[in-house]
């Protein structure tokens, strides 16, 4: 049954060729050290299994060395230049969104089908994960397609993704590293602490205050941790599922849809989230790097209260 180990293992091969890249761009000082550094990180994704809570540990520790202490630079990869890229847009024009549009379209299809596929009687893609599988393979549909119609070398898609790495750098691992850190503090019981101070202030007897807390307290905890998917097991935990839920009755889905939105409006608004909010700011060479932050607060804040206005209406059935 195909699940995650084939997108696992694909993008450990992907950042493993971008080590492979940066060890060969001579033209970048710190070559030695993106190699280092991406080649880690495609060995979590490659190996991460066999090498356990500890070793993953140890390898955390060193890509936050590696990028700690300076040695990341951005690299030259053998793409096209940007005169190149004008006369590709004046020669292809609107084809060029093809390959992008492509991706959605066959995540949709994927999704849909891969939960009904089975090869004699058995599912041939894990149904819980379909849509990560289709999303993968519609990638690497999406970067075939694109070379073919384009006429680009092999690497091309390969080179146009260090480059891309290499401007957003370490900033591109934090998504993953704030949800393992999520997970570790829900085991850590801070949910659980959490659940009991919020039981302590809430009114035992007022759905809409729960309701309010829970969607508060996910957008303030994404701004602590910069990202939604951290804060996720630990406020859901620690209001949700105790008051929300458990207490009121919400429905488990709605309650945890609107909860994971609730997230994202904290993430509108720190810059923890460096990869949404710092990393386009330096990609556009804006004065004020916190330019972003201020442009996405009004629509944070009113998108908050909208969901607590949400789920107090459709959490609750009876």
């Amino acid at each position: 049954m195909i699940g995650l180990p084939l997108v696992y293992l694909l993008a450990g091969l992907m950042f493993g060729a971008f080590a492979v890249f940066s060890a060969l761009d001579r033209e970048n000082r710190k070559r030695f050290g993106n190699a280092a550094f991406w080649g880690l990180f495609a060995l979590s994704f490659l190996f991460g299994d066999y090498f356990g809570d500890l070793g993953n540990g140890v390898l955390a520790l060193a890509l936050a060395l590696i990028a700690g202490t300076g040695q990341l630079g951005v690299g030259a990869p053998r793409t096209t230049s940007p005169a190149e890229r004008e006369t590709l847009a004046a020669t292809y024009g609107a084809r060029l969104f093809i390959p992008a549009l492509v991706i959605p379209v066959l995540v949709l299809v994927g999704t849909l089908v891969f939960k009904r596929l089975t090869v004699q009687g058995a599912p041939l893609v894990d149904p819980k994960q379909a849509t990560l599988v289709s999303l993968a393979l519609a990638a690497l549909v999406a970067a075939i397609l694109a070379q073919v119609m384009f006429r680009q070398p092999a690497a091309a898609p390969l080179q146009e993704g260090r480059r891309l790495m290499d401007l957003v750098g370490w900033a591109a691992l934090l998504p993953q590293m704030l949800a393992a850190l999520g997970a570790v503090f829900a085991l850590a019981g801070v949910g659980k602490t959490i659940g009991e101070l919020a039981v302590m202030i809430t009114p035992v007897d007022s759905r809409f205050a729960a309701v309010a807390a829970y969607c508060l307290g996910m957008a303030v905890f994404t701004v602590m941790m910069g990202n939604a998917f951290a804060a996720f097991p630990v406020m859901t935990g620690g209001i949700a599922l105790p008051l929300v839920i458990g207490r009121f009755g919400g429905d488990p889905a709605v309650v945890c849809a609107i909860g994971m939105l609730s997230g994202f409006c904290g993430t509108l608004l720190t810059p923890l989230a460096a990869n949404f909010n710092l990393v386009p700011a330096a990609l556009l060479q804006l004065k004020d790097r916190y330019a972003v932050i201020r442009a996405q607060a009004p629509t944070a804040v009113l998108m908050l209260v909208v969901n607590v206005v949400l789920m107090n209406a459709l959490a609750f059935h009876k």
